[in-house]
């Protein structure tokens, strides 16, 4: 039987690892300023969030999942029969798949930029992980039946979307707020 689950677990570790990130900001904040320090300690965020309303039954503990009830395989309906929307965000669970991840590609590009020779290697790298992130997701949710979450393909290709715009968004910020030319410890 999985012990946990449900919104308030969720929000529960989505504080907590707040807690641990703003920490994270703190202590680099000195030595990277607060841009980049922000954008690391983010991402790290970003990266937890996503781990816990994926990998945390959403209805409360769902109890045992018979052996014959449970998916062998990720399904490869891409865009197949999606179930509405969570409930924090309207739209389509496909909507929510590509937003959640949208934050994580653009903090990936403002926790690099500060480099930009770093950036140009790292954000492709970075962005990759981010899929492989999404793939690792899935296949814990397919062999993990007690999560009571499903394997899906739509899922990673939405995962992959949400964050190649969050990359584009990151870009522009980055052009913006220029963390290259940011000085440690300046506020």
């Amino acid at each position: 039987m999985f012990p946990v689950g449900g919104v308030g677990v969720m929000l529960l570790l989505i504080g907590g690892a707040a807690l641990v990130c703003w920490l994270l900001a703190l202590a680099l904040r000195p030595r990277l300023g607060w841009l980049t320090a922000g954008a690391i300690a983010g991402f790290v965020w970003s990266v937890a969030v996503i781990a816990s309303i994926t990998l945390i039954p959403a209805n409360g503990a769902p109890g045992i999942v018979p052996a014959e009830g449970r998916l062998t395989t990720c399904s490869w309906d891409i865009g197949g029969p999606a179930p509405d929307g969570f409930w924090i965000v309207g739209g389509g669970q496909r909507t929510l798949n590509a937003v959640v991840f949208v934050p994580a590609g653009a903090l990936l590009v403002l926790a690099l930029a500060r480099w930009p020779r770093v950036a140009v290697v790292g954000v492709p790298v970075g962005l990759a992980l981010l899929a492989a992130y999404s793939v690792g997701i899935e296949l814990t949710q397919l062999a993990l039946a007690r999560i009571d979450r499903s394997c899906d393909v739509t899922d990673v290709v939405d995962n992959v979307t949400g964050a190649v715009i969050g990359v584009g968004v990151g870009l522009v910020l980055a052009l913006v707020l220029r963390p290259w030319r940011q000085r440690p410890g300046t506020a």
